[in-house]
């Protein structure tokens, strides 16, 4: 699967995923001390909504633009679009910047990215960090403890390589290693459900006795290409107090406004039924 995300962004997996985001952000910023996050598939930065590759596919259309105006009281789905809004109304940030604007003076981003035009474009639009252009697998296991001893990092692949999930588990179980504490989030489309349940158990595997799983399932339209993303999800280790109480009243109020299919779904499970504590 080509998950390519020039032609994806601001769909529905990316509300979820940045939602998600905006939430351990926040909570990390309850505490005083410092923070890093660490993108290992940080792409451009920000997108062209209005672009010639998302007029392909018209996804924000059904995913951000959907959003626009909603009032919330859930703080992470608020602070999400107001700084989705903040862009303007063409274009869509991605996650470094998502994050470069919830860190503050001594918080830290290590955005990294791997393809040159990318990378060049991500150079251009962050303000405070530098981005590292390097493969975000390779790079992690140097960037791991972070020396705040304190972090998010997010895992988000293209998911180009036929063994792109097995890849992932890899880097997370190398990772694990170094930084057991940190907070986690390991974004996958779910085309095939014994992957996902496959890299649930390498998870766990690996050390991952905290792990949530969230679920995003907007339906099939009935006339929707069979190539299009409808479900997706994020398995997250070491979610943060109270962030599964959030994103189900988050995922709760978005689902019926991203709905393009009469089975469309949202869930927050605690994998092997683990409760937070």
């Amino acid at each position: 699967m080509n998950y390519r995300h020039s032609y994806h962004a601001g769909n529905f997996a990316d509300v979820l995923k940045h939602v998600a985001l905006v939430s351990t952000l926040l909570h990390l910023r309850k505490k005083d001390k410092p923070f890093a996050v660490i993108d290992t598939h940080a792409g451009r930065g920000l997108y062209d909504l209005g672009g010639a590759e998302a007029e392909k596919t018209g996804e924000a259309e059904f995913g951000i633009e959907r959003l626009r105006g909603l009032a919330t009281g859930n703080a992470a789905l608020s602070t999400y679009l107001d700084i989705a809004k903040s862009f303007g109304a063409d274009r869509y940030p991605g996650s470094p910047l998502i994050a470069e604007r919830l860190l503050r003076t001594g918080d830290r981003l290590v955005a990294v990215e791997k393809h040159p035009e990318e990378f060049a474009a991500l150079s251009a639009v962050l303000k405070g960090a530098k981005p590292v252009r390097a493969d975000g697998y390779e790079r992690l296991p140097a960037l791991l403890p972070p020396p705040e001893r304190r972090g998010l990092i997010l895992i988000d692949p293209p998911y180009e390589a036929p063994d792109e999930f097995e890849q992932l588990a890899r880097a997370f179980a190398s990772a694990y290693r170094r930084f057991a504490t940190g907070i986690y989030l390991l974004w996958y489309p779910l085309k095939a459900r014994q992957d996902i349940d496959s890299l649930g158990g390498e998870l766990r595997h690996a050390g991952a006795t905290r792990l949530l799983a969230l679920t995003l399932d907007v339906g099939k339209q009935t006339n929707a290409p069979d190539e299009r993303l409808s479900s997706a999800g994020l398995f997250v280790v070491n979610p943060p107090f109270g962030f599964d109480v959030e994103m189900r009243g988050a995922m709760e109020e978005i689902l019926p406004l991203l709905r393009q299919g009469p089975k469309a779904s949202a869930r927050v499970d605690w994998i092997e039924g683990e409760a937070q504590k």
